[in-house]
């Protein structure tokens, strides 16, 4: 491919990746060399340089990745606040309760706890990410087991199963471990908006220059 299409193919690799990916990598991708994608790399960010594009090109140590300048932080801030997503439900909170501190499960052990059919409540934490499938049960039917996800951890802001509340020992632990959830969940939500609303105290990547 020539250069223009060399840029555009590392353009649409760092744009679909969202994350920093190593030059090694990207000149595999593209299938180009080292020293050439580096290059059309350094020509790419000079582009947006140059046209004052709400893009920018970093470099992070041997990794590079597409990200939007901080200037236009508060627009983008205000076009992605309608797609952050609601509180979990009452529901929601109960079934992962359930999970976390079971897991594996199955479906039918979750309806047995709420007495209530589930389907549509597992089916949303799996959308959100919280859950995920874990298998199978060896028992007739083969039923899907499910278990917490590493953005379960995320969410809730703690980096392992073992810092979740004790288990409380009586008929209402589902209910008060659901609400433990709750206000872990609110907590790390408004400890999220005030990181993002306060100055960075890392230090910036800095952008590619020509």
């Amino acid at each position: 491919m020539n250069s223009a299409q060399l840029k555009s193919a590392l353009e649409a690799v760092l744009f679909a990746s969202g994350e920093p990916i190593e030059l090694e990598r990207l000149a595999e991708a593209v299938e180009a060399g080292v020293d050439i994608t580096e290059q059309a790399l350094l020509e790419l960010s000079a582009e947006y340089e140059k046209r004052n594009s709400g893009i920018e090109l970093l470099r992070l140590e041997n990794k590079y990745q597409l990200a939007t300048r901080p200037e236009y932080a508060d627009c983008i801030k205000r076009a992605m606040e309608e797609k952050r997503q609601a509180p979990l439900s009452q529901a929601a909170l109960e079934v992962l309760a359930i999970i976390a501190y079971n897991q594996p499960v199955t479906k039918s052990f979750i309806e047995q706890v709420r007495g209530v059919d589930c389907s549509g409540v597992i089916s949303s934490l799996l959308r959100r990410e919280l859950i995920e499938e874990a298998g199978r049960l060896d028992l007739p039917g083969r039923p899907l087991l499910y278990c917490t996800t590493t953005n379960f951890l995320r969410t809730f802001c703690i980096s392992s199963l073992d810092e979740l509340p004790p288990l409380p020992e009586n008929d209402d632990a589902v209910k008060i471990i659901s609400e433990n959830l709750a206000e872990m969940e609110k907590a790390q939500t408004e400890h999220s908006e005030t990181a993002d609303g306060g100055a960075k105290d890392e230090k910036e990547p800095l952008a590619l220059t020509s």
